[in-house]
């Protein structure tokens, strides 16, 4: 945020040369620093290190010009080099930290916090480098946490220079904005100053079409002046706008004068008074300081800007003033004595004397050793604000305070740069600015709203096949019905497959399915399918609607009395007949195939190998059967429905087994069907 109404005090400055008035024995650069012009400093201090005049410490000057002048992501390489030039100030490697963390290096910022927390000597800062060292390393996981929100410049308002502050005026529905467009440039840092802008869109909605203006109340209306500002993407050559002279325009007042800063409209709801940040001239002690001011639409026109009695500090910046929705509370920032650090937000509310109360500091809560600024309120009463103190992503983040906690907005609208003066329109809507890369200058304009949330609708898309027991093939069964269960094994509905054996049913989300196809003389098919966790991520989503379709196939096989079928995946522990278990779960499924088909009955085998005595493998065969029947009759099946029976190594497979995978192929568990039942009577 290159164009924060910015003086020695508001930029939260530690001073280098001992204050910000300059004093007898400075260099020209220093003297240049001093009175807060950092830009023309800048370019002194660097013309000392190409001449390898006190090199360490010109470097370290210049990091702290951008450092004051809001420009610190630019200050990195200027704080390293004073550092590994052994520049002798102990607080350079706190805002090397700052710098590091900036431009998004957060796990070597957290190291040169840790560093400086371990070893700096100015205990405010030593503080708050251990926070940080905490909010750099927590960085990484809030950047991971994109939210479902869409981020749009305003590029029908964003020009090279920068644009922030926006509001809309309630009675005209302009929307009032502060820019640097205007040429005349500010030796703070390089850029123009600031003024008040207006454009009334030709789609409110959108925010698109329409004209930007100098706001100069020069109509009956209270609205923007009719003289256009330079378009969009323009380079800012316009003259600043400059105090009425004719005798026409006598007694009318000018809200943007030459040579000052001002920013951060704010009106009350019927649009009749106004406040905004406005900064002196710099003729007094060579300094800029910045104060709120108030208007009121009486009479046809506006007032001349006064200051807002009993808010302002004489020793301080006040700043980014913002009204509540019902025009009662006054929220604003302040780098006043007695605050958290950094600068600070207050409020103060409006008494039946159209005056205000004094301010009051919204407490630790909110306020912290580093800088909040640019308060909102959102149409529901939520406290929306800037932060650099918070845990973010670099600079100024967006927060918003919900139940008492402060809750970072999260990317995309926050990045790693500045990040700042939310104007919120309604739920999950509204503007903020920011420098973040892509954008046409310095600050610019978006928009960010909530996108629509995508919808996924499941199907299930599924075939029936019969399977020819002799050569293995499939082929659709046509009309075959296939019945859905719900998680709690209730019928939720029956589907029939067509000619081609195929069906598609909808299903719910964050549902548990089970699809049954049963025909007589054939194993009855299952297929377990879940939508739980399966809905992705709405960045994933083409489309506002999304089908997904599970894919099921139930493939029945023909029942073979005598036919030896392979129970996989059956192991036992070395010499031992217990169910491990891992052969439980597989032996839960013939369990399952029991209870679908009622009408057979089993025999289970088990299996050795050839290796081993062969009374021993017998024995052993037998006992793994038997274990293997116990655990299946312990899940409900009928005793009489199924045998046991151990064939050790009776009946190979591969009967010259050489190979340590031939003797695992005879080393198996099997079932048969002996027998199938007649169909109870009705079914």
């Amino acid at each position: 945020m290159k164009n924060l109404i910015v003086a020695c005090a508001a930029a939260g400055t530690v001073a280098v040369l001992g204050g910000c008035a300059a004093s007898g024995g400075l260099s020209k650069a220093d003297k240049r620093f001093a009175r807060g012009e950092y830009e023309t400093a800048i370019e002194l201090y660097k013309a000392d290190v190409a001449k390898g005049k006190d090199v360490a410490t010109a470097n370290y000057k210049i990091g702290e010009a951008y450092r004051v002048s809001n420009r610190i992501e630019q200050a990195e390489s200027y704080y390293k080099a004073a550092l590994d030039g052994g520049v002798k100030n102990a607080d350079a490697l706190f805002y090397y930290a700052q710098a590091l963390k900036a431009n998004g290096k957060y796990e070597e910022a957290a190291t040169q916090f840790q560093q400086y927390a371990t070893s700096g000597t100015n205990r405010t800062l030593v503080a708050r480098a251990e926070r940080e060292a905490q909010n750099a390393q927590a960085a990484t996981t809030l950047l991971a946490q994109r939210n479902n929100n869409e981020v749009m410049p305003l590029d029908q308002i964003n020009s090279a220079a920068s644009d922030f502050s926006a509001t809309i005026k309630p009675d005209t529905k302009e929307l009032v904005f502060a820019s640097g467009r205007d040429g005349k440039k500010y030796l703070g840092n390089g850029e123009g100053f600031n003024h008040l802008y207006a454009i009334k869109f030709d789609d409110a909605e959108k925010m698109t079409g329409g004209t930007v203006m100098p706001y100069e109340s020069v109509a009956m209306g209270g609205g923007a002046a009719a003289t256009p500002a330079p378009a969009a993407g323009a380079t800012g050559t316009a003259p600043a706008p400059a105090p009425a002279k004719s005798d026409k325009d006598a007694g009318k007042p000018v809200f943007n004068k030459p040579n000052m800063h001002q920013a951060s409209a704010t009106f009350s709801p019927d649009g009749k008074m106004m406040i905004f940040a406005r900064s002196n001239d710099g003729s007094k002690k060579g300094l800029m300081s910045v104060d709120l001011f108030v208007s009121y639409f009486r009479g046809g026109t506006w007032t001349e800007p006064e200051l807002v009695r009993g808010v302002n500090n004489s020793k301080a910046d006040d700043f980014s003033p913002v009204l509540s929705p019902d025009g009662q509370t006054l929220y604003f920032a302040s780098s006043r004595p007695g605050g958290q650090g950094g600068n600070d937000l207050y409020k103060s509310t409006l008494g039946a004397n159209n005056r205000f109360s004094t301010p009051e500091n919204l407490g630790d809560q909110i306020n912290t050793a580093g800088n909040e600024n640019f308060p909102a309120v959102g149409p529901d009463g939520t406290l929306y604000f800037s932060s650099d103190g918070h845990p973010g992503l670099g600079k100024l983040d967006l927060f918003r305070v919900e139940k008492g906690k402060v809750v970072n907005l999260g990317a995309p609208i926050n990045s790693t740069g500045d990040d700042f003066a939310p104007y919120v329109t309604g739920k999950d809507m509204g503007v903020f600015a920011s420098n973040r890369a892509g954008g046409k200058g310095s600050d610019d304009l978006y928009m960010f709203r909530k996108k629509p949330l995508k919808l996924v609708t499941f199907y299930a898309e599924g075939k029936v096949l019969g399977k020819d027991a002799k050569t293995g093939a499939t082929e659709p069964l046509a009309g075959e019905t296939v019945t859905i269960l719900g998680a709690n094994g209730q019928k939720v509905q029956d589907v029939q497959a067509g000619a081609d054996g195929s069906f598609k049913v909808k299903l719910d989300t964050s549902a548990t399915y089970s699809f049954v196809a049963d025909r007589s003389g054939y194993f009855t098919a299952r297929q377990g399918v879940s939508t739980v966790g399966r809905v992705p991520a709405q960045d994933q989503l083409p489309n506002e609607m999304n089908d997904i379709s599970i894919p099921v196939t139930l493939t029945l096989d023909k029942i073979v009395v005598n036919k030896a079928i392979v129970v996989e995946n059956i192991f036992y522990d070395y010499n031992k007949a217990d169910i491990r278990p891992d052969a439980a779960t597989e032996l839960d499924k013939l369990v399952q195939t029991l209870t679908d088909n009622p009408d057979i009955n089993i025999e289970l085998s088990s299996h050795t190998d050839s290796r081993g005595n062969d009374k021993f493998n017998q024995d052993l065969s037998q006992k793994r059967a038997q274990s293997a029947v116990d655990y299946i009759i312990s899940k409900g099946i009928p005793k009489a429905r199924i045998t046991a029976k151990g064939y050790g190594e009776t009946r190979p497979v591969v009967k010259t087994a050489k190979t340590e995978e031939e003797h695992q192929k005879n080393r198996r568990t099997e079932f048969k069907v002996t027998k199938i039942n007649a169909a109870p009577a009705g079914n």
